[in-house]
Protein backbone atom coordinates (compact mmCIF):
# COMPACT_ATOMS: atom_id res chain seq x y z
CA UNK A 1 0.00 0.00 0.00
CA UNK A 2 1.27 3.37 -1.32
CA UNK A 3 1.06 6.23 0.93
CA UNK A 4 1.42 9.38 -1.32
CA UNK A 5 0.33 13.22 -2.27
CA UNK A 6 0.59 14.44 -5.36
CA UNK A 7 0.35 17.96 -6.53
CA UNK A 8 -2.82 17.85 -8.72
CA UNK A 9 -4.37 16.59 -4.85
CA UNK A 10 -3.57 20.30 -2.84
CA UNK A 11 -6.21 22.23 -4.34
CA UNK A 12 -8.59 20.36 -3.50
CA UNK A 13 -7.67 19.80 0.51
CA UNK A 14 -11.05 21.45 2.57
CA UNK A 15 -8.44 24.04 4.27
CA UNK A 16 -12.31 25.26 5.92
CA UNK A 17 -12.64 21.95 7.73
CA UNK A 18 -9.12 21.43 8.92
CA UNK A 19 -8.74 24.66 10.42
CA UNK A 20 -12.38 24.33 11.85
CA UNK A 21 -11.38 20.83 13.35
CA UNK A 22 -8.03 22.45 14.53
CA UNK A 23 -9.49 25.33 15.98
CA UNK A 24 -12.65 23.20 18.25
CA UNK A 25 -9.32 21.23 18.95
CA UNK A 26 -7.02 23.48 20.53
CA UNK A 27 -10.38 24.86 22.73
CA UNK A 28 -10.74 21.43 24.28
CA UNK A 29 -7.21 21.20 25.63
CA UNK A 30 -7.42 24.76 27.13
CA UNK A 31 -11.19 24.05 28.00
CA UNK A 32 -9.97 20.72 29.71
CA UNK A 33 -6.97 22.54 31.55
CA UNK A 34 -9.57 24.31 33.85
CA UNK A 35 -11.57 21.19 34.09
CA UNK A 36 -8.73 19.27 35.35
CA UNK A 37 -7.44 21.58 37.31
CA UNK A 38 -9.10 19.47 40.90
CA UNK A 39 -7.16 16.34 39.66
CA UNK A 40 -4.35 15.34 40.78
CA UNK A 41 -2.85 14.76 37.32
CA UNK A 42 -4.58 17.36 34.97
CA UNK A 43 -5.63 15.37 32.06
CA UNK A 44 -4.91 18.22 29.06
CA UNK A 45 -1.23 17.03 29.29
CA UNK A 46 -2.31 13.95 28.25
CA UNK A 47 -5.14 15.11 25.69
CA UNK A 48 -2.57 17.29 23.81
CA UNK A 49 0.07 13.47 23.13
CA UNK A 50 -3.43 12.18 21.98
CA UNK A 51 -4.31 14.96 19.99
CA UNK A 52 -0.78 14.68 18.17
CA UNK A 53 -0.92 10.98 17.43
CA UNK A 54 -4.53 11.03 16.09
CA UNK A 55 -3.68 14.20 13.75
CA UNK A 56 -1.32 11.59 12.49
CA UNK A 57 -3.20 8.88 12.23
CA UNK A 58 -5.74 10.91 10.43
CA UNK A 59 -2.73 12.24 8.17
CA UNK A 60 -1.54 8.73 7.36
CA UNK A 61 -5.70 8.02 6.14
CA UNK A 62 -5.31 11.54 4.12
CA UNK A 63 -2.50 9.77 1.75
CA UNK A 64 -4.52 6.24 1.57
CA UNK A 65 -5.07 5.79 -2.10
CA UNK A 66 -8.81 6.25 -2.41
CA UNK A 67 -9.86 2.80 -4.08
CA UNK A 68 -7.57 1.00 -0.67
CA UNK A 69 -10.47 2.01 1.72
CA UNK A 70 -13.43 0.73 -0.53
CA UNK A 71 -12.08 -2.19 -1.18
CA UNK A 72 -10.43 -2.99 2.97
CA UNK A 73 -14.62 -1.63 4.03
CA UNK A 74 -15.35 -5.21 4.69
CA UNK A 75 -11.99 -6.43 6.86
CA UNK A 76 -12.20 -3.41 8.65
CA UNK A 77 -16.05 -3.87 9.69
CA UNK A 78 -15.42 -7.72 10.48
CA UNK A 79 -12.27 -6.46 12.68
CA UNK A 80 -13.91 -4.15 14.81
CA UNK A 81 -16.83 -6.76 15.29
CA UNK A 82 -14.16 -9.89 16.30
CA UNK A 83 -12.79 -6.56 18.84
CA UNK A 84 -16.51 -6.25 20.39
CA UNK A 85 -16.80 -10.24 20.67
CA UNK A 86 -13.17 -10.08 22.55
CA UNK A 87 -14.62 -7.49 24.84
CA UNK A 88 -16.59 -10.66 26.28
CA UNK A 89 -14.30 -12.34 27.36
CA UNK A 90 -10.84 -10.13 28.00
CA UNK A 91 -12.45 -6.96 28.82
CA UNK A 92 -11.95 -4.62 30.87
CA UNK A 93 -14.93 -3.99 32.98
CA UNK A 94 -15.88 0.02 34.01
CA UNK A 95 -18.92 1.64 35.68
CA UNK A 96 -20.62 -1.90 35.02
CA UNK A 97 -19.96 -2.03 31.44
CA UNK A 98 -17.53 -4.09 29.53
CA UNK A 99 -16.40 -1.10 26.93
CA UNK A 100 -12.40 -1.45 27.22
CA UNK A 101 -9.30 -2.92 26.46
CA UNK A 102 -6.47 -2.29 28.48
CA UNK A 103 -3.36 -2.69 27.80
CA UNK A 104 -1.00 -1.68 30.74
CA UNK A 105 -1.66 2.94 30.70
CA UNK A 106 -3.73 2.61 27.27
CA UNK A 107 -6.94 1.90 27.20
CA UNK A 108 -8.94 1.13 23.77
CA UNK A 109 -12.50 1.42 23.13
CA UNK A 110 -13.18 -0.57 20.36
CA UNK A 111 -16.81 0.61 19.95
CA UNK A 112 -15.34 3.87 18.90
CA UNK A 113 -13.75 2.32 16.02
CA UNK A 114 -16.73 0.20 14.96
CA UNK A 115 -18.86 3.59 14.57
CA UNK A 116 -16.41 4.62 11.65
CA UNK A 117 -16.59 0.42 10.77
CA UNK A 118 -20.34 0.67 10.02
CA UNK A 119 -20.04 3.64 7.95
CA UNK A 120 -17.52 2.51 5.83
CA UNK A 121 -19.49 -1.06 5.09
CA UNK A 122 -22.72 0.94 4.49
CA UNK A 123 -20.86 3.23 1.94
CA UNK A 124 -19.46 0.13 0.56
CA UNK A 125 -23.05 -1.25 0.32
CA UNK A 126 -24.56 1.24 -1.09
CA UNK A 127 -21.80 1.56 -3.81
CA UNK A 128 -21.64 -1.87 -4.70
CA UNK A 129 -25.21 -2.33 -5.23
CA UNK A 130 -26.10 0.42 -6.92
CA UNK A 131 -27.19 -0.02 -10.75
CA UNK A 132 -28.36 2.72 -13.00
CA UNK A 133 -31.84 3.13 -13.13
CA UNK A 134 -32.64 1.94 -9.79
CA UNK A 135 -35.30 3.26 -7.88
CA UNK A 136 -35.78 3.81 -4.32
CA UNK A 137 -34.78 1.14 -1.65
CA UNK A 138 -37.56 -0.94 -0.87
CA UNK A 139 -37.83 -3.75 1.97
CA UNK A 140 -36.27 -6.32 0.51
CA UNK A 141 -32.97 -4.17 -1.17
CA UNK A 142 -32.81 -2.85 2.79
CA UNK A 143 -32.05 -6.43 4.11
CA UNK A 144 -28.37 -5.99 3.52
CA UNK A 145 -27.55 -2.18 4.90
CA UNK A 146 -29.85 -3.16 8.06
CA UNK A 147 -27.87 -6.58 8.77
CA UNK A 148 -24.56 -4.05 8.81
CA UNK A 149 -26.25 -2.36 11.03
CA UNK A 150 -27.77 -4.68 13.70
CA UNK A 151 -25.20 -6.89 14.30
CA UNK A 152 -22.80 -4.23 16.16
CA UNK A 153 -25.77 -1.85 17.24
CA UNK A 154 -26.61 -5.48 19.35
CA UNK A 155 -22.72 -6.15 20.43
CA UNK A 156 -22.57 -2.54 21.76
CA UNK A 157 -25.90 -2.59 23.26
CA UNK A 158 -25.13 -5.48 25.70
CA UNK A 159 -21.59 -4.22 26.81
CA UNK A 160 -24.11 -2.31 27.50
CA UNK A 161 -23.28 1.22 25.94
CA UNK A 162 -26.24 2.66 25.10
CA UNK A 163 -25.54 5.83 24.52
CA UNK A 164 -22.76 4.43 21.81
CA UNK A 165 -25.51 2.10 20.08
CA UNK A 166 -27.83 5.17 20.06
CA UNK A 167 -25.28 6.62 18.14
CA UNK A 168 -24.65 3.87 16.06
CA UNK A 169 -28.00 3.71 14.94
CA UNK A 170 -28.78 7.38 14.57
CA UNK A 171 -26.03 7.78 12.25
CA UNK A 172 -26.38 4.65 10.21
CA UNK A 173 -30.26 5.50 9.96
CA UNK A 174 -29.22 9.02 8.39
CA UNK A 175 -27.03 7.32 5.96
CA UNK A 176 -29.85 4.54 5.14
CA UNK A 177 -32.41 7.89 4.23
CA UNK A 178 -30.25 9.43 2.23
CA UNK A 179 -29.88 6.57 0.19
CA UNK A 180 -33.60 7.28 -0.33
CA UNK A 181 -36.55 4.95 0.85
CA UNK A 182 -39.88 3.60 -0.17
CA UNK A 183 -42.29 6.70 1.56
CA UNK A 184 -43.93 3.08 3.38
CA UNK A 185 -40.67 2.47 5.07
CA UNK A 186 -40.54 6.85 5.93
CA UNK A 187 -44.15 6.18 7.43
CA UNK A 188 -43.26 3.78 9.40
CA UNK A 189 -40.70 5.10 10.99
CA UNK A 190 -42.82 7.97 11.83
CA UNK A 191 -45.01 5.25 13.11
CA UNK A 192 -42.19 3.97 15.07
CA UNK A 193 -41.44 7.78 16.89
CA UNK A 194 -45.05 8.09 18.00
CA UNK A 195 -45.05 5.07 19.06
CA UNK A 196 -41.97 5.03 21.16
CA UNK A 197 -44.04 8.43 22.63
CA UNK A 198 -46.90 6.27 23.94
CA UNK A 199 -44.79 4.42 25.15
CA UNK A 200 -42.95 6.43 27.38
CA UNK A 201 -46.31 8.43 28.07
CA UNK A 202 -47.94 5.30 29.57
CA UNK A 203 -44.84 4.25 31.75
CA UNK A 204 -43.86 7.34 33.26
CA UNK A 205 -46.25 9.97 32.40
CA UNK A 206 -49.86 8.83 32.45
CA UNK A 207 -51.51 9.60 36.00
CA UNK A 208 -52.40 6.33 37.15
CA UNK A 209 -51.54 4.69 41.37
CA UNK A 210 -48.60 2.95 41.35
CA UNK A 211 -47.95 0.15 40.42
CA UNK A 212 -48.48 1.16 36.48
CA UNK A 213 -48.72 -1.46 33.80
CA UNK A 214 -45.49 -0.95 31.84
CA UNK A 215 -44.73 -1.54 28.45
CA UNK A 216 -40.99 -1.51 28.41
CA UNK A 217 -40.22 0.15 31.66
CA UNK A 218 -40.14 -3.02 33.63
CA UNK A 219 -37.66 -4.36 31.10
CA UNK A 220 -35.00 -1.51 31.63
CA UNK A 221 -32.40 -1.93 33.93
CA UNK A 222 -32.95 0.42 37.24
CA UNK A 223 -30.57 3.19 36.05
CA UNK A 224 -31.66 3.15 32.60
CA UNK A 225 -35.07 3.93 33.58
CA UNK A 226 -34.04 6.59 36.03
CA UNK A 227 -32.15 8.41 33.91
CA UNK A 228 -35.71 8.42 31.31
CA UNK A 229 -37.70 9.54 34.89
CA UNK A 230 -35.15 12.16 35.36
CA UNK A 231 -35.12 13.45 32.32
CA UNK A 232 -39.28 13.86 32.29
CA UNK A 233 -39.12 14.89 35.51
CA UNK A 234 -35.60 16.80 36.73
CA UNK A 235 -36.55 17.66 40.06
CA UNK A 236 -38.07 14.21 40.75
CA UNK A 237 -34.39 13.15 42.52
CA UNK A 238 -32.02 15.76 42.84
CA UNK A 239 -30.06 14.07 44.58
CA UNK A 240 -30.05 10.73 42.79
CA UNK A 241 -30.78 9.99 39.08
CA UNK A 242 -31.45 13.45 38.70
CA UNK A 243 -28.44 15.17 40.26
CA UNK A 244 -25.88 14.69 36.93
CA UNK A 245 -28.31 16.91 35.01
CA UNK A 246 -29.10 19.50 37.86
CA UNK A 247 -25.69 20.03 38.75
CA UNK A 248 -24.94 20.73 34.57
CA UNK A 249 -27.79 23.16 34.55
CA UNK A 250 -26.71 25.07 37.41
CA UNK A 251 -23.30 25.49 35.51
CA UNK A 252 -24.23 26.12 31.62
CA UNK A 253 -27.03 29.21 33.73
CA UNK A 254 -24.31 30.81 35.91
CA UNK A 255 -22.15 31.55 33.02
CA UNK A 256 -24.38 34.05 31.94
CA UNK A 257 -23.52 36.05 29.04
CA UNK A 258 -20.21 36.50 29.18
CA UNK A 259 -19.09 33.29 31.69
CA UNK A 260 -17.06 33.26 35.29
CA UNK A 261 -13.29 33.15 32.82
CA UNK A 262 -11.08 30.65 33.16
CA UNK A 263 -10.38 28.15 36.23
CA UNK A 264 -13.30 30.42 37.43
CA UNK A 265 -16.00 28.66 37.64
CA UNK A 266 -17.21 27.16 40.88
CA UNK A 267 -19.37 23.68 40.12
CA UNK A 268 -16.27 22.96 38.21
CA UNK A 269 -13.66 23.58 40.82
CA UNK A 270 -15.53 22.33 43.57
CA UNK A 271 -16.35 18.95 41.29
CA UNK A 272 -19.56 19.34 41.62
CA UNK A 273 -20.33 18.58 37.88
CA UNK A 274 -20.10 14.83 37.21
CA UNK A 275 -17.34 13.99 34.39
CA UNK A 276 -16.28 17.48 34.40
CA UNK A 277 -13.80 16.24 31.48
CA UNK A 278 -15.75 13.98 29.73
CA UNK A 279 -19.64 13.60 29.15
CA UNK A 280 -20.13 17.09 30.42
CA UNK A 281 -17.10 19.47 29.30
CA UNK A 282 -19.65 21.48 28.05
CA UNK A 283 -20.87 22.49 31.55
CA UNK A 284 -17.64 23.64 31.78
CA UNK A 285 -17.06 25.43 28.74
CA UNK A 286 -20.71 27.27 29.49
CA UNK A 287 -19.87 28.11 33.19
CA UNK A 288 -16.43 30.10 32.37
CA UNK A 289 -17.00 31.13 29.17
CA UNK A 290 -20.89 32.28 28.81
CA UNK A 291 -22.75 32.03 26.11
CA UNK A 292 -21.40 34.52 23.51
CA UNK A 293 -18.62 31.81 23.47
CA UNK A 294 -21.05 28.58 23.29
CA UNK A 295 -22.22 30.61 20.41
CA UNK A 296 -19.04 30.57 18.48
CA UNK A 297 -18.02 26.71 19.66
CA UNK A 298 -21.56 26.11 17.89
CA UNK A 299 -20.29 27.65 15.01
CA UNK A 300 -17.43 25.89 14.67
CA UNK A 301 -19.04 23.02 14.63
CA UNK A 302 -21.50 24.27 12.43
CA UNK A 303 -18.80 25.10 9.89
CA UNK A 304 -17.23 21.47 10.18
CA UNK A 305 -20.38 19.64 9.82
CA UNK A 306 -21.07 22.65 6.20
CA UNK A 307 -17.48 21.72 4.69
CA UNK A 308 -18.01 17.86 5.42
CA UNK A 309 -21.65 17.97 4.15
CA UNK A 310 -19.76 19.61 0.73
CA UNK A 311 -17.26 17.02 0.84
CA UNK A 312 -19.64 14.85 0.22
CA UNK A 313 -21.54 16.56 -2.07
CA UNK A 314 -18.74 16.96 -4.13
CA UNK A 315 -17.54 13.50 -3.79
CA UNK A 316 -16.30 11.33 -7.47
CA UNK A 317 -18.77 8.27 -6.33
CA UNK A 318 -21.06 7.02 -3.87
CA UNK A 319 -18.68 5.39 -1.96
CA UNK A 320 -17.02 8.40 -1.42
CA UNK A 321 -20.63 10.35 -1.06
CA UNK A 322 -21.88 8.03 1.81
CA UNK A 323 -18.91 8.00 3.39
CA UNK A 324 -19.00 11.65 3.89
CA UNK A 325 -22.74 12.08 4.93
CA UNK A 326 -22.18 8.74 7.51
CA UNK A 327 -19.04 10.64 9.37
CA UNK A 328 -20.92 14.09 9.26
CA UNK A 329 -23.80 12.58 10.90
CA UNK A 330 -21.80 10.54 13.17
CA UNK A 331 -20.27 14.17 14.34
CA UNK A 332 -23.73 15.64 14.36
CA UNK A 333 -25.67 13.29 16.20
CA UNK A 334 -22.80 13.27 19.19
CA UNK A 335 -22.69 16.68 19.29
CA UNK A 336 -26.62 17.24 19.41
CA UNK A 337 -27.28 14.33 22.04
CA UNK A 338 -24.27 16.01 24.07
CA UNK A 339 -25.02 19.25 24.58
CA UNK A 340 -28.83 18.58 24.79
CA UNK A 341 -28.01 16.27 27.56
CA UNK A 342 -26.13 18.78 29.96
CA UNK A 343 -28.31 21.48 29.12
CA UNK A 344 -31.52 19.05 30.15
CA UNK A 345 -33.41 18.82 26.84
CA UNK A 346 -32.25 15.16 26.41
CA UNK A 347 -32.05 12.01 28.45
CA UNK A 348 -28.15 11.84 30.08
CA UNK A 349 -26.70 8.69 27.84
CA UNK A 350 -22.59 8.65 28.50
CA UNK A 351 -21.57 10.95 25.19
CA UNK A 352 -18.75 12.71 24.74
CA UNK A 353 -18.26 16.26 22.94
CA UNK A 354 -16.36 15.21 19.65
CA UNK A 355 -12.82 16.92 19.85
CA UNK A 356 -13.65 18.43 23.24
CA UNK A 357 -13.88 15.77 25.74
CA UNK A 358 -11.04 14.10 26.84
CA UNK A 359 -10.32 10.94 25.68
CA UNK A 360 -7.64 8.83 23.37
CA UNK A 361 -10.10 6.32 21.08
CA UNK A 362 -12.94 9.18 21.09
CA UNK A 363 -9.85 11.48 19.21
CA UNK A 364 -8.30 9.17 17.21
CA UNK A 365 -11.77 7.76 15.83
CA UNK A 366 -12.88 11.49 15.49
CA UNK A 367 -9.44 12.57 13.53
CA UNK A 368 -9.71 8.89 11.59
CA UNK A 369 -13.00 10.23 10.27
CA UNK A 370 -11.71 13.74 9.47
CA UNK A 371 -8.62 12.11 7.86
CA UNK A 372 -11.45 10.28 5.56
CA UNK A 373 -13.36 13.35 4.36
CA UNK A 374 -9.93 15.02 3.72
CA UNK A 375 -9.60 11.70 1.39
CA UNK A 376 -12.16 11.72 -0.50
CA UNK A 377 -12.14 15.50 -0.76
CA UNK A 378 -8.00 15.57 -2.49
CA UNK A 379 -8.97 12.80 -4.58
CA UNK A 380 -12.73 13.71 -6.43
CA UNK A 381 -11.06 14.47 -9.42
CA UNK A 382 -8.98 11.80 -9.73
CA UNK A 383 -9.14 7.80 -11.29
Amino acid sequence: MQLRIERRMVPHIPWGLLLSVLAVSGLGIYNLASASRAQATPVWTSQALYLGVSLAIGMVVCLVDYRVLHRMALPIYIANILALIALRFIGHKAKGAESWFVLGPIRIQPAEFMKIGVLLMLAKVYHDDFKPGDGSYGLKRLVKPVLVVMVPFTLVLVQPDLGTALMIFLSSLTVILFGKVRWYLVAVMVAGILAGAIVIWNDYVRDVPEPRTTIVRHMLKPHQSKRISGWLDPESDLRGSGYHAAQSKIAVGSGGLSGKGWKEGTQTGLSFLPEQHTDFIFSVWAEEQGYVLCVLLLVLYGLIFTFGLGVGFNARDRFGAFTAVGVVSMLFWQVFENIGMVIGLLPVTGITLPLLSYGGSSLVSVMLSIGLLVNISMRRHMF
